[in-house]
């Protein structure tokens, strides 16, 4: 089981997932960032530094929170993804769609 954690600063949602974010975390996190965007906040990051692991169903967990926080008028970014998460999203180009940033405070900076 995956735990995951939400804070909310200045408009911005950080969701930090801590564990394995497989098949079954997957629903988990779909439903978090669900409710975040229903609450009225899109502009989220998914701080990835405590992700031990990512499979096809955590990535597209992300991609369907991203693409519901654009239909929303904001944008999911994601940080300090781990060498292990890091991997998944090279392998899969999808380090081009979710450009990963090194920390969380500058993940909206221009």
């Amino acid at each position: 089981m995956i735990e995951l954690d939400v804070t909310t600063d200045r408009g911005i949602a950080v969701v930090v997932p801590r564990g394995r974010l497989n098949m079954v975390a997957a629903r988990q996190l779909r439903q978090v960032l669900a409710d975040i965007i229903t609450g009225g906040t899109s502009r989220i990051v998914v701080d990835l530094a405590e992700t031990t692991f990512l499979d096809s169903s955590g990535l597209g967990a992300l991609i369907g929170g991203l693409k519901s926080a654009r239909q929303a008028g904001g944008d999911l970014r994601i940080a300090r993804p781990t060498p292990e998460v890091m991997t998944v999203f090279t392998l899969t180009n999808m380090d081009k769609v979710l450009r990963p940033r090194d920390d969380v405070g500058s993940a909206f900076d221009v």
